[in-house]
């Protein structure tokens, strides 16, 4: 008898996960795009549009043998997921992969991949035009746009404010250092212990010269700003409690075998889960990886076994462009700093397009 698990969400963890089964079990799909968008590279899709086809790849294209359904979940209960035309997806097995969201340009604001490539090009059109930019967030996303912005247009004059009196505390200070070396080189100007009092009084992503003033008094003139804080957990379809209840920041609590807890046929994986760890997509597929393998063995009428076990110590890749960059990655010595080479070989150089075109297939 053929069963069905229904994957709620293609991002990073929800496409890893359909993937892995497709061939073992009837998968069906769930997500309003027409596309994994492998939005890593969103921020160069920006400055260089010509590369922005490398983001997508249409599920249609990669998942062989089952179902996509383009729409958006509003209720999930243990036997299945109602759909907001009102349509019910029965299922044997339940993936939570829904992630998060967070300000555009870094993630698509449109679930069209057309809509999604015009929006880039007309805020590249808003970009090129404007000399000054402002960002307003200093973490990873804040910091690769202003290395992509700096790639294409190193005249630009770019400055980055954040209320944080450091860069990137969780990690070590000889990698904060190197990223604040090549900030240096790249003439990006930082403004840390900072906020402004007010904002901006245009739309972030549209060219119109202003200007604010920090709470230190000091007053910043800027033809564009761009948003680069404010992770937003995608779990409100689970508000009705008719599955689980969410964590204080909307997240879902799961066991070691990533199990939503109280269900053996009910998964969550990726920045949905309250997994003690940084929300990363790397991380993602990883869970993806343990659903996957524990799905299998539970159709063979084995005991699931895969386990998840956070790092001890936080990884990132951090590119400044395609060419420099910090990170530091695990090894079984422990943490250690990896050079703006290693960055560039393992990320910046093509944002994982190669690492994904072999999982999916050609991109759009």
């Amino acid at each position: 008898m053929s069963r069905t698990v229904v994957v709620v969400g293609g991002g990073y963890g929800g496409s890893a996960v359909a993937k892995a089964l497709d061939a073992e079990v009837d998968v069906v799909l769930i997500d309003p795009r027409d596309a994994f968008v492998n939005s890593a590279g969103s921020l160069r899709a920006l400055t260089q549009p010509d590369w922005a086809h490398n983001m997508f790849f249409p599920y249609d294209q990669w998942l062989r043998r089952g179902t996509v359904v383009r729409e958006r979940a509003v209720s999930v209960d243990p036997g299945g997921v109602t759909l907001a035309s009102g349509r019910r997806v029965e299922a044997d097995y339940l993936v939570l992969a829904t992630g998060s969201s967070y300000a555009y340009p870094a993630k698509p604001a449109s679930d069209s991949t057309d809509e999604v490539l015009d929006d880039l090009l007309r805020t590249h059109k808003e970009l090129a035009g404007s000399e000054r930019v402002l960002i307003l967030g200093a973490g990873p996303v804040g910091l690769e746009l202003a290395g992509e912005i700096k790639e294409v247009w190193p005249h630009k004059h770019v400055t980055i404010v954040d209320p944080a009196e450091q860069l990137l505390t969780a990690f070590p200070a000889e990698m904060r250092e190197e990223l604040r070396r090549q900030l240096d080189e790249l003439d990006v100007h930082l403004r840390l212990g900072a906020t402004l009092t007010a904002p901006p009084g245009t739309e972030p992503g549209q060219a119109a010269t202003f200007t604010v003033t920090t709470t230190g008094g000091e007053e910043i003139t800027a033809d564009i700003w761009f948003r680069a804080h404010g992770v937003r957990v995608n779990s409100d379809y689970l508000a009705d409690g008719r599955l689980t209840t969410r964590t204080p920041q909307g997240q879902v609590p799961v066991t070691e075998t990533l199990n939503v807890r109280g269900y053996d046929h009910v998964y969550a994986i990726g920045d949905i889960t309250d997994v003690a760890e940084t929300k990363m997509a790397g991380y993602a597929m990883q869970h993806a990886e343990v659903v996957a393998q524990n799905i299998i063995a539970q159709l063979r009428g084995e005991q699931p076994a895969a386990t998840y076990q956070p790092l001890p110590h936080p990884m990132i890749l951090l590119p400044l462009g395609p060419r420099a960059g910090v990170g530091q990655l695990p090894t079984p010595d422990g943490p250690v700093v990896v050079p703006a080479e290693t960055v560039s070989a393992y990320k910046g150089a093509d944002l994982f397009t190669g690492r994904f075109t072999e999982e999916f297939g050609a991109v759009a």
